[in-house]
C-alpha cells in the first residue's frame, strides 16, 4: 500500500488512530488479539478492514516498537 494504513483525522472519531477509509480504530484489532480472538474473527466483525490492512498495521506497529528499543 502506498499510503499508511493507519490514519488520524480530527474529523473521524476525534482523531483516534483508525484504518484508512474506515471508522474502525486500530485499538479494536489490538483488543481482539489481546482477548485471544483470531484475526479472522476480527475481520468478520469489521468487514471494511481487509486482511492486508490488518497485517500491514501490525507490521508497522512491530517495526515502530523494534525501532524505538534499538
Amino acid at each position: 500500500m502506498a499510503a499508511t494504513v493507519i490514519v488520524r483525522d480530527p474529523e473521524i472519531l476525534g482523531g483516534i488512530a483508525c484504518f484508512r477509509g474506515t471508522r474502525v480504530p486500530f485499538q479494536n484489532l489490538l483488543d481482539y488479539l489481546e482477548a485471544g480472538d483470531t484475526l479472522d474473527e476480527f475481520l468478520a466483525q469489521f468487514p471494511t478492514v481487509t486482511r492486508e490492512m490488518a497485517i500491514e498495521a501490525l507490521e508497522t506497529a512491530k517495526d515502530s516498537l523494534l525501532t524505538s528499543i534499538e
